[in-house]
């Protein structure tokens, strides 16, 4: 069974109605204390938008799912996955995407660091271009700890020399995307750090812009500068050998 079937049987049969313009995804472990809250705001920011709300909650063992079960009972649009074993939040995403109903995903981090308010200008920006395939989002004014700021400027710096992804900032989780583009994508653990680079591996248009950042108010960081700087070594050489590997074959025609 392919992972498209496999979601699809997987879906409630609740999920009606036309088909939204925008799908909003966005992982969540343990954010109990804000869940409601981010839900609130993607909604509030979105009103003019025909949109879903996809929230995964990837197998929290707080209250997480009982929070966004009381966030539905206000907002119809959210839709909650469930999955059974902790997977990680690439998973977690791709998990999202697959279920998701828009042709374009607006990808949020769980935590409520990102502002949805920023999601409008960027959906505008990716409508108004056919030919992008992604808008990345480039924290201001970040909202983290001096050490964990000065550990993702370095790991910025080594990206973008082995890479020429052309992002400054890999690590900011507000990005807009064409479901399809994404799904054209390899899959492995913590690519969702890696987009812009694997959408230029496949010869796909990525612009960046600048959005806001917020200071965590709920639950604590799912890393570590020092966890992250080992996995970030393992994936930097696994994308650096995905990218050797890939041959573009140009502009592609089909003979009349």
């Amino acid at each position: 069974m392919t992972d498209r079937h496999h979601y699809q049987h997987a879906l409630s049969p609740a999920v009606t109605g036309a088909v939204p313009a925008l799908s909003v995804v966005a992982p969540m472990h343990n954010e109990a204390g804000g869940a409601e809250a981010l839900v609130d705001e993607i909604a509030a920011a979105l009103s003019g938008i025909e949109h879903e709300i996809v929230i995964v909650d990837d197998a929290s063992s707080d209250d997480t799912l009982q929070a966004l079960r009381s966030a539905r009972s206000r907002h119809p649009q959210l839709r909650i996955l469930r999955h059974e074993r902790n997977a990680g939040q690439s998973r977690a995403l791709r998990t999202g995407v697959l279920a998701a109903r828009g042709a374009i995903i607006a990808m949020l981090d769980g935590d409520g660091q990102n502002d949805p308010a920023d999601v409008p200008s960027l959906y505008e920006r990716i409508c108004k271009n056919p030919d992008l395939a992604m808008v990345a989002g480039e924290r201001r004014t970040r909202q983290d700890s001096a050490a964990k700021k000065a550990a993702s400027r370095a790991a910025n710096a080594i990206r973008q020399r082995l890479l020429h992804d052309g992002a400054a900032d890999t690590g900011c989780g507000l990005k807009l995307f064409r479901r399809e583009a994404f799904l054209s994508l390899p899959y492995f653990d913590h690519m969702h750090r890696y987009l812009p680079a694997l959408m230029a591996r496949e010869g796909l248009d990525v612009a960046f812009a600048p959005v806001s950042h917020r200071s965590r108010a709920h639950g604590r960081s799912k890393y570590t500068n020092i966890g992250r700087a080992l996995v970030a070594i393992r994936d930097l050489m696994g994308v650096i050998w995905l990218n050797a590997r890939a041959r573009k074959p140009g502009k592609i025609s089909e003979d009349a």
